[in-house]
């Protein structure tokens, strides 16, 4: 991981206790669907006074089955007090009955929407390397880090107390 050419601004490090890339730049504008077919967007969740844990997921994902309860863990120590969590599938409105599916079978607790794959680099991180992908926010709405891979409630919440 490293400086991505279309980060403008943004300072990388590679934290190498969980490999979270840091960069500090603003949150995204990022248009989403929820499972209704309703057009939602990013910053209704982000920039609203919280930490905003973004998780990029797929319903055939092997990590994502395995590690998606961690997200439900951490949104439920949190979500009345500092931070939220945010799902968003990459499967694309095609596969919403998928998707759905995903999200009945590990009873996710936060919201999820739907994002069409080609619309990933809106978040201002780049293309997509693979899921799950986490981006986090500052309760500013700054994106703040970006995790490729399985991440634990206690990971974000060190990253949230230490910045690391």
């Amino acid at each position: 991981m490293g400086l991505r050419a279309g980060w403008r601004n943004a300072v990388t490090v590679l934290l190498l206790g969980i490999g979270m890339t840091v960069a500090a730049a603003t949150a995204p504008n990022v248009a989403l669907k929820d499972f209704t077919g309703k057009d939602r967007n990013a910053s209704e969740f982000i920039g609203k006074g919280k930490w905003t844990v973004v998780v990029l997921w797929a319903h055939n994902c092997p990590i994502c089955k395995q590690e998606i309860h961690q997200m439900s863990f951490f949104h439920d120590a949190h979500r009345k007090k500092d931070a939220t969590v945010l799902g968003v599938s990459v499967d694309g409105y095609a596969n919403k009955e998928l998707a759905q599916g995903f999200v009945d079978e590990h009873a996710l607790n936060f919201p999820n929407l739907l994002i069409e794959p080609e619309g990933v680099a809106q978040f201002g991180a780049g293309r997509l390397i693979g899921t799950p992908t986490y981006y986090i926010y500052a309760p500013d709405g700054k994106f703040v880090a970006k995790k490729i891979g399985a991440a634990t409630q206690e990971q974000i919440e060190a990253f949230m107390r230490d910045g690391k």
